[in-house]
């Protein structure tokens, strides 16, 4: 009798040890679950910035094909003009910008988008240049300078389609330098303002993972 005892509680003593480690099993589990979906949300973030990128690089250059034909840059890849604001020279310049973006020349398509600025004055494409320029050094990590670019952007063109994802590039700069509440007031801004544009849906998704 003494014998059964002593084994019922080894076994009982076993089934608890058993169990804890049943909770400390499961406690870990849920862990990697959480850790596996806040990198999913991660990737997913990520995933869309470059698919948006890489869409609007290709819309920029689909709208340059689009256009009547231009002749080829000179060989030395220098800009020929014969005037400013001369409309050949413009889509020239402009069409070099964008093949040194899609070419990853971040240098060039930078020094292209700032002489498109300062030399013409199409209504389209000065928008677009100041926004691609608020992006490129948003990449290089050079946060004061993108904000000025896509300041100019939302001040000099409060109507152009590209204002709603400038105002949201700025809640994205305030982000990346831990201003939360700043971020998070853009973003509000972007959804209020601008409830069907692909900018809002963005900005969003980045206010639920900031929760």
């Amino acid at each position: 009798m003494k014998k059964q005892k002593i084994i019922f509680l080894f076994l009982l003593f076993s089934s608890a040890v058993n169990a804890n480690d049943n909770v400390e099993v499961d406690l870990l589990f849920l862990k990697i679950q959480e850790l596996e979906i806040e990198i999913a949300e991660l990737r997913n973030q990520l995933e869309s910035q470059n698919y948006l990128i890489q869409k609007l690089i290709q819309e920029s250059a689909s709208n340059i094909e689009n256009e009547d034909n231009i002749d080829a840059l000179a060989s030395d890849n220098t800009v020929r003009f014969s005037g400013i604001d001369d409309a050949k020279s413009e889509e020239e310049v402009y069409k070099s910008a964008i093949e040194s973006l899609q070419n990853q020349d971040f240098e060039k398509a930078t020094s292209m988008f700032k002489f498109f600025i300062d030399n013409f004055t199409d209504e389209e494409k000065l928008p677009l240049s100041y926004f691609w320029l608020g992006e490129i050094s948003l990449i290089q990590n050079n946060l004061q300078t993108s904000n000025e670019y896509f300041l100019a952007l939302v001040t000099l063109y409060p109507s152009h389609y590209r204002t709603p994802l400038a105002h949201k590039k700025i809640g994205d700069i305030f982000l990346k330098k831990n201003e939360l509440q700043k971020a998070k007031d853009k973003y509000n801004f972007v959804i209020r303002e601008y409830p069907n544009d692909t900018a809002s849906s963005l900005a969003l998704q980045l206010l639920k993972n900031m929760e």
